[in-house]
Parts: structure tokens; sequence; C-alpha cells
């Protein structure tokens, strides 16, 4: 976690925004490059989302940084003074192409899930992946027919980034909980992932499928039918996708709308106050009441609590070799 410059009794975005204002004022940050994202100041600085849209927000109102369309936060350029763009060895500059036995498909592949990483999946772009590796926009085109075919070898390859012990652990409950928190933390590195397909239309990946086996093989032998250990399998898969498309879709909020969750909810007060004051929902109003400093909603909070209410739910099931059969 880095430390900010600034009175500690300062708000954690003040603090942040400062921290990046220093360094475009010292010329760590040239006018014209880039500046963290929202997910990277959240890793950097060990802060919530909604702080680090907070101390973007706060640095755009201020001049300091400008939000640019396909390229994303950037230091404000200063009057009269031409942007630069972001300062690169001779290797990765436009116009200075790698070599072709310097470009594989793994580093396309890497800074695919770089961009999206950073941006979100709709901010990728065969051309953007070109300019940030420093190749002629079609050289990507080499390894892969286009951004489909690259999304799905990104998806694939973020599934493959953790795996399971050879030897499991005992019993049904803790193989299943590994495997759900095992897929949960790799959403959460990559949020983009929840995006990509319906349960109706899974993604037939070699990788995600290693995760799908560990959740059968844990459910298999404890006397349930096909149909049903399937649906359980499922029905756990989909917690994890449920909550983790949360991720993705507040930053897209964002960009569309400029608003952080919180100065959403801020301009949609007197709204809420209007259906608290109808009298219309009694236990609403009282829960919303108790919340002096808002509701925080924590989504890694509301996954376990789930993943224990549906493994309590599910034991009866599973421990007596499925449901009754009439």
């Amino acid at each position: 976690m880095t430390n900010t410059t600034g009175a500690k009794d300062e708000p954690p975005y003040l603090r942040i925004a400062a921290e990046i204002r220093r360094r475009v004022e010292e010329g760590e940050l040239a006018p014209g490059e880039r500046v963290p994202s929202t997910r990277g100041i959240a890793r950097e600085w060990g802060v919530a989302l909604a702080t680090a849209t907070k101390a973007l927000t706060h640095l755009r109102l201020e001049g300091t940084v400008e939000t640019k369309p396909r390229v994303g936060t950037v230091v404000a350029a200063a009057p009269g003074t031409p942007s630069r763009g972001r300062r690169t060895s001779p290797a990765a500059t436009p116009g200075a192409p790698l070599g072709e036995q310097e470009l594989t498909l793994d580093r396309i592949v890497r800074t695919a899930i770089d961009i999206a990483d950073a941006e979100g999946l709709q901010a990728l772009s065969m051309r953007g992946v070109a300019a940030r590796l420093g190749v002629a926009a079609m050289s990507p085109y080499r390894y892969v027919t286009g951004k489909d075919d690259l999304i799905l070898l990104m998806a694939d390859t973020a599934f493959g980034e953790q795996t399971y012990p050879a030897a499991p652990p005992d019993g049904w409950r803790a193989r299943l909980e590994l495997g759900a928190r095992t897929l949960w933390s790799l959403h959460r590195l990559h949020p983009w992932l929840a995006q990509l397909s319906s349960l109706t239309r899974p993604l037939l990946l070699p990788n995600l499928l290693v995760h799908g086996e560990w959740s059968l093989s844990a459910l298999d032998g404890h006397g349930l039918d096909t149909t049903e250990l399937f649906d359980i399998h499922v029905l756990l898969f989909s917690h994890v996708q449920g909550l983790a498309v949360h991720l993705e879709r507040e930053a897209q909020a964002e960009a569309a709308t400029g608003q952080s969750d919180e100065q959403w909810m801020d301009s949609r007060a007197h709204t809420l106050q209007d259906l608290v004051d109808s009298g219309r929902f009694p236990t609403f109003t009282k829960v919303v009441g108790s919340f002096h400093d808002g509701y925080d909603l924590r989504l890694d909070a509301l996954f376990e609590l789930g993943l224990e209410a549906l493994l309590d739910g599910l034991a009866p099931v599973i421990e007596s070799g499925g449901r009754p059969r009439g």
C-alpha cells in the first residue's frame, strides 16, 4: 500500500488525489499520459472502487486530469502545451515495431488481459492491443482471427491462473468451498470474466472446465442423480458469476454517467426520501434509517454469506443422496 502526502485525518480520496497531483507536478506523469485507473488506484492504495472513483473525480474537477474516449483518464495538457503520449521504451513506441521474433501469441493475450483488467472489456480492441505492443495494427491478426477469438484466449488464460491441489481436502463441503472461492478470486482479478457468457450458453474452455471438474468430482459418489449433481454445480457457479457481474457493471456505469456510486445515490436522495415519507414501506424505512453512514455494499461479504447459505441448504440433499423421489 502506497503512502500518500497530506494530513492523516484527510479523507482517503484526498490523500490519493494529492499523491497523483504530486506525480504530475514533479514530472513523473506527463501531459497526455494515463494516470492510474480506478482499479489501479484500488489495488495500489488498498481502497474501495468508490474511493478510487472519488479521487479521480476530484482531480478531474480541478483540471489536473481529463477523460479521453477509448483512452481513459490522462494528465490534462497545460494551456498551450501539446499533449504527449505515454512514455515507452523504444521497443514499445508506435512507428518502431517489434521484430516478428518478439511478438508472440502469449504477449498478445497477456496485453489484452492487462487492458481489460484496467479499463474493462469495452475498452479492448485489436488496434488498441497492437498500439500497446508497439506493432502495426494488423500484426496481431497473424496470431488471432479477431477480437472474439482473442477474448476466448484471454478467458482461457485467466481461468488457468489458479488450479487445485493434487490431494483435495476431506469432505464435499471443503472441496466446494475451495472451488467457489478460487473462482471468486479469479473474477475479482479479472472482473470482465463475468460478462462473457450466460448460464444457458456457457464458455467451453479447457481451463474453465478444470474448475467444473473440481466441483463435479466433489459431488460425485454421494448418490445424486446426474441432473441433481449438475444442477448443484450450476447453482454454485451462478452464485459466483451473479455477484461478480457487478464488479464490471459499476465501472461501466461510472464511465457512462461520470458519477461514482456515492454520487449517483446522492443525486437520488430526494427520490429515496419521497419513498420513505410515503409511509408505504415501514420495514424499508426502519432499515434504511438505521444506516447512519449509508449502506456499504460489500461484495466479498455477500459472496461468503451466500456461499454458506447455499451449502447449508444443500447439505441435506447431498448427504441423503438426493431429493426424495415420488
